[in-house]
């Protein structure tokens, strides 16, 4: 006589929509949280999360929006002299501001050390 084994349970390979990609990111990121607890809580690889992150990003690599917007507070308050600076506040939160004369490789490490790029 032959034996026969039936398994069940989830199937293992899983289609997950990008939302639930975005979700699962959001709470594996999210302060105060691990990938590993999201992981296990999701059913999902921890290096699945980190591929997903990967691809999120190089999908959002390119141009950022920028707003030119002239700020008096900052105009009326510099004296003359001062040097020009490029000024990118990013989410509301962080305010970087580069002076003219940074070198270029400078200034663009210095944007992605923010985790900005």
């Amino acid at each position: 006589m032959s034996h026969v084994t039936l398994l069940t349970g989830p199937e293992r390979r899983r289609r997950w929509s990008e939302a639930d990609q975005r979700r699962i990111l959001a709470a594996a990121f999210a302060p105060g949280a691990t990938v590993v607890a999201v992981a296990r809580q999701y059913d999902v690889a921890t290096s699945l999360i980190y591929k997903w992150r990967r691809a999120v990003r190089a999908r959002e690599t390119g141009f950022a929006e920028v707003v030119v917007a002239p700020d008096e507070t900052v105009a009326v308050s510099r004296p003359a002299a001062s040097p020009a600076v490029i000024e990118l506040e990013i989410a509301g939160k962080v305010r970087l501001r580069i002076p003219l004369s940074t070198p270029p490789t400078l200034a663009a490490a210095m944007v992605k050390a923010l985790g900005v790029s």
